[in-house]
């Protein structure tokens, strides 16, 4: 599709999108947010922006990769519902409490670097959480900058994976604050969220976090597999603000799958429940 026509056709759904706001039948996120850097707030799903700031989804762009565009998350709380405190041992959560219907991606370690899943993240816009661990990222730190430039956060997952339970205190310090230091030094940014591999962690953990500037541990409710979930919920179903975990992963672990079937499949399974993404880093308050 050219660009010219490419244009027309998103400023085209726009309006369609605005009209149906009007109606009461449908949202349309207008924002003047940054999608670039850590920090921006960008990446609503299936959002990008005209010139004149306002929203363009572009259904074209998520029928690439065998999708319907998912409805834009709301607006991020002013007041975020989840605090996190320098005091005492990091603060562990699975879920965000909200009503909305909203659930939260995150992906995990960083083995495999699809250059197809940067092409997909970048045309659809659908915002996750990078919980990065070393020993899987090394051989290519840059692979994960221009996911990142998209407004996608950087978190602590370790240095090598370990069991962290397993571990005495000390060792699990290191583990922590050592991939802390490579992830300031090749990002640019200092994260504020663990997660435990395995989501295996006791006090000594959240000691050693809050010890490495770290104060929240992010667990998860749901775990994507190859093309289906695995939910805790016995009704196997989604509820609102949930944390979904994913891992960077191509065809030898998910037997022959690539890494944007797995993404694209996952989509369809929050779709499918009448919820979107949103960005996990916009529920959580950082401690000053």
């Amino acid at each position: 599709m050219g660009t010219g026509v490419s244009a027309a056709f998103g400023r085209l759904a726009a309006g369609v999108c605005c009209a149906a706001l009007l109606a009461g039948l449908a949202g349309c996120k207008v924002s003047g947010d940054s999608d670039r850097g850590t920090g921006g707030t960008g990446g609503t799903p299936g959002d990008g922006k005209g010139k004149d700031g306002s929203t363009q989804v572009d259904p074209a762009a998520w029928a690439k990769w065998g999708l319907k565009p998912m409805r834009p998350a709301p607006a991020a709380p002013a007041d975020k519902p989840i605090k996190l405190s320098k005091k005492g041992p990091a603060k562990v959560f699975r879920a965000v409490p909200t009503s909305e219907k909203i659930v939260f991606v995150t992906i995990d370690d960083g083995a495999e670097k699809d250059p197809r899943f940067v092409e997909m993240a970048r045309e659809l816009r659908v915002p996750f959480t990078m919980f990065l661990m070393n020993d899987a990222v090394k051989v290519n730190y840059g692979y994960f900058k221009p996911l990142q430039a998209l407004g996608n956060h950087i978190q602590n997952h370790t240095l090598n994976h370990p069991v962290m339970r397993s571990l005495g205190p000390e060792s699990q310090k290191q583990q922590i604050c050592g991939d802390q230091s490579i992830l300031v030094k090749q990002y640019a940014t200092k994260p504020y969220l663990f997660r435990p591999p395995y989501g295996s962690y006791n006090m000594a953990t959240q000691e050693a976090a809050a010890a490495c500037g770290i104060h929240g541990i992010a667990l998860w409710r749901e775990s994507m597999q190859i093309h289906d979930m695995q939910y805790d919920d016995a009704a196997k179903k989604l509820h609102p603000g949930d944390i979904i975990l994913a891992h960077f992963r191509g065809p030898k672990e998910l037997k022959g799958a690539t890494m944007t079937e797995m993404f694209a499949a996952l989509l369809k399974h929050i779709a499918k429940q009448g919820y979107t993404v949103a960005r996990l880093e916009d529920y959580v308050q950082p401690p000053a």
